[in-house]
């Protein structure tokens, strides 16, 4: 397909927003706060910032210009891009994974972002269970685990919120890159800021005989220094700061490839993941453990932290709410602002293929959306029907392949593509340069850190 005939962004707030908004997704809100409290609190920060300086942003700068590269050929996708800088056919093979890593995410990911839509019904309906709050704290939380089932073990209404979550989703493809994706992405992100800071301020706010959100805040924030000696800590934070930019799943590759050619990319990638880190640092570091803190005080929240982040979504926190005044509407407000964040993130990871569907093959939008929408669909009753199914597709495609994948891009990018070629394309038309140092971080250590992570992952590193 030709330069001529692709789409590209209608505005650089437009990218912007578009590519924070397939950063921000429920990790922000759930997978950021349980690490962050189980590995150090405050002293978390000092290798999840290491990690966002020698990982995350020149990996991200990286994808971005590969994007933008293929894209300026008329691929957007990454076995065609990555053929393009790699004169090899294996280069093909590998970047198919480009195509398997995104599919497969998609397949289960939109089924959980359905939960929070049918949560946000829920809770505004008042239908969400309202146990009496005096009884212990495992049969207080019961009724919401039974509640949780719904969906574990699907209900009619459970597959009823799927189709609409699916038919969404697919509105927002059909309509395209500017027409679609854009238009969503200004409203839906800027909505998810303010539902954030209504949801922090209010729970700071919080104040309980068990406890208060300002002592969350302090048992979130407080460092322990003494974990730094521990390098499941610092594989954390690697792991944290890779999903929080979704990075290795390919879809900044394929937004990146409608930028035009002489774009800024060193600039509008910072400003990207500027709000992608105040999502998750600030907002997300706000809401859900110092709210459980101040419910269930800070021994109890402890191990709600250890629950893992769908307990701490879809049973801690609507308990918590429901004891609030106005908290059906809390309630509300917090689901419905994970499914705006999980509806950014999908129809992202939906792209790699839609784009591959109409560059490779020659596909119209509206017959590329379709065909992926119907494969996802069949592919994704999987994963509902069998739910240790998606345990194991989010290990070896949200977790292990991602991994994998983006050091074998940094690998061709900046080894077997050319690497003066690889560090000007990078630069190309930036409203600043990136500083020298980056080009060695990218050759040498980037790749190395990868490499070590991959021989690092286990279960623990699910990608929300």
């Amino acid at each position: 397909m030709s330069q001529e005939i692709r789409e590209h962004w209608g505005t650089r707030i437009g990218l912007i927003l578009a590519m924070a908004g397939n950063a921000v997704g429920l990790g922000n809100f759930l997978r950021f706060p349980t690490q962050a409290a189980d590995n150090g609190g405050g002293a978390f920060m000092i290798p999840y910032m290491i990690a966002m300086l020698l990982i995350a942003i020149p990996l991200m700068w990286t994808e971005w210009a590969i994007g933008r590269y293929g894209g300026s050929k008329g691929h957007g996708t990454t076995p065609a891009i990555f053929y393009l800088l790699w004169r090899n056919p294996i280069a093909k093979y590998i970047g198919a994974i480009g195509l398997f890593v995104p599919f497969i995410v998609l397949c289960y990911y939109i089924y959980i972002e359905s939960w929070t839509l049918g949560y946000s019904v829920f809770s505004l309906l008042g239908l969400l269970p309202h146990p009496d709050p005096s009884l212990p704290q495992d049969q207080f939380l019961k009724p919401f685990a039974e509640f949780l089932k719904h969906y574990t073990q699907p209900s009619p209404i459970a597959y009823i919120f799927f189709l609409i979550t699916v038919a969404f989703n697919a509105y927002i493809l059909y309509k395209g890159v500017s027409g679609g994706i854009e238009k969503f992405a200004k409203v839906a992100m800027p909505t998810l800021f303010i539902l954030a800071f209504i949801l922090m301020v209010r729970v700071i706010l919080l104040e309980t005989p068990n406890g208060t959100a300002v002592q969350g805040l302090d048992f979130l924030w407080h460092p322990d220094f003494s974990q730094l000696s521990n390098p499941k800590v610092w594989l954390a934070a690697a792991g944290q700061v890779f999903f929080t930019l979704s990075l290795g799943f390919g879809a900044i590759i394929t937004y990146a490839s409608y930028i035009k050619r002489d774009d800024d990319i060193v600039a509008s990638g910072l400003s990207a993941a500027s709000l992608n880190e105040l999502a998750e640092v600030i907002l997300g570091g706000s809401i859900a453990i110092p709210a459980a803190v101040a419910f269930f005080g800070v021994m109890n929240a402890k191990a709600v932290a250890g629950s893992g982040a769908f307990n701490l979504a879809f049973v801690s926190l609507p308990a918590i709410f429901s004891n609030l005044t106005a908290g059906n509407l809390i309630g509300f407000l917090w689901f419905f602002l994970l499914f705006f964040a999980g509806a950014t993130s999908s129809v992202a990871i939906a792209m790699p293929i839609v784009a591959f569907l109409e560059d490779e093959f020659g596909f119209k939008r509206k017959v590329a959306v379709t065909a992926t929408v119907i494969f996802m669909f069949l592919v994704a009753q999987i994963p509902i029907f069998m739910p240790k199914a998606l345990d194991e597709m989010d290990f070896w495609a949200g977790t292990f392949f991602v991994v994998l994948f983006a050091l074998l891009e940094v690998i061709i990018f900046f080894w077997l593509f050319k690497p003066e070629l690889a560090w000007e394309e990078i630069n190309r038309g930036g409203l600043f340069k990136v500083p020298k140092f980056y080009f060695y971080v990218l050759r040498y250590i980037t790749p190395l850190i990868l490499f070590c992570n991959s021989f690092n992952l286990d279960g623990n590193y699910t990608s929300f």
